[in-house]
């Protein structure tokens, strides 16, 4: 999971029927608000800016889409956990 630069990753599955659309995008991006470094969601190559609700929306990601969520530093570790949470639980709906 750690690399040599201290960044920490995770690999997810987009569980939800409606994918990873405006309103998940929406509840990543007020979870990243507060966070000390920058967080990504990386899928298929493709980088996006997790406090950005457009940028996370241009990843296209559907149900079934698996995407890695990093962050920049460690201190962080309780963002990465909580955004993993919320998309295995489907966003909640």
């Amino acid at each position: 999971m750690n690399n040599s630069t201290d960044r920490l990753s995770k690999d997810v599955t987009i569980t939800n029927d409606l994918g990873l659309h405006a309103r998940s995008a929406a509840r990543i991006a007020a979870l990243v608000q507060d966070v000390k470094s920058r967080v990504w969601l990386v899928k298929d190559g493709e980088k996006a800016d997790a406090s950005s609700i457009i940028d996370i929306l241009t990843l296209a990601c559907p149900k079934g889409s698996k995407i890695t969520i990093k962050i920049d530093d460690k201190s962080d570790i309780k963002i990465l956990d909580d955004i993993v949470r919320l998309i295995e639980d489907g966003f909640g709906e």
